[in-house]
């Protein structure tokens, strides 16, 4: 393939991508209809999967060729969301999470149990794209609109701040070309685009059980 990594990632998980980006859930958070509780929710899930996903990428694949230039620990939000849960749930966070009085939805569980289990390379370089990325980007979008509706301190929004990254469109672009760096035939690139829209699927899945776990409070009328 010709095309640059970066823009194949980009084409190939629009349609993908959009549809996650518009489930009700994340319009009702990001509108303002739902509270507190549902960012703190959103923040189990987040912990779930990031919990998954990073020892899995440190342990296994730290020296692998395809993912030990994007393993940044400046990235990792595992560390983050430890606050953001004991912010929200309170210092026994771990044993309500444990004990399931913190709810864990079925897709978050599916979506770590696939980490932990079913990984590869390709499959670990589409996730950290999907996730990572989007943190750096829409997530910021997220920070500031569940601020402003929710009135949350960033003492309960650690996930969505990078203080080790510097210059943030920088810190994306030079991403972006570590991406297109990668030496990968037909085949490997193949499978990181599939996993890569399989990872948005993964996250709609998430916000679609959410919706169901949390719902969503009626719109206010005109």
């Amino acid at each position: 393939m010709t095309a640059r990594l970066s823009v194949l990632l980009k084409q190939s998980t629009s349609a993908a991508h959009e549809e996650a980006e518009s489930s009700p859930f994340m319009g009702d958070l990001l509108e303002g209809r739902l509270d507190v509780d549902a960012v703190a929710s959103l923040t189990a899930q987040l912990y779930t999967v990031y919990g998954a996903m990073e020892p899995v990428a440190r342990s296994e694949y730290g020296a692998d060729p395809l993912l030990a230039g994007f393993l940044d620990p400046a990235l990792e939000r595992t560390a983050a969301l430890e606050a953001d849960m004991a912010f929200h749930y309170g210092t026994g966070w771990r044993e309500q999470l444990a004990g399931g009085r913190i709810v864990t939805v079925p897709a978050t569980t599916a979506y770590a149990t696939l980490i932990r289990e079913h990984h590869s390379a390709e499959f670990m370089l589409a996730n950290h794209y999907v996730r990572l990325l989007g943190d750096l980007s829409g997530g910021q979008i997220i920070h500031r609109l569940v601020q402003r509706h929710y009135g949350i301190p960033d003492d309960g929004l650690n996930f969505y701040l990078f203080p080790g990254i510097g210059k943030m469109k920088q810190y994306k672009d030079g991403y972006r070309l570590r991406l297109d760096a990668l030496a990968l035939d037909t085949d490997r690139t193949g499978a990181v685009l599939a996993h890569a829209a399989h990872a948005f699927r993964l996250n709609g899945d998430i916000f679609a059980d959410l919706q169901s776990a949390v719902g969503a409070r009626p719109q206010p009328a005109a």
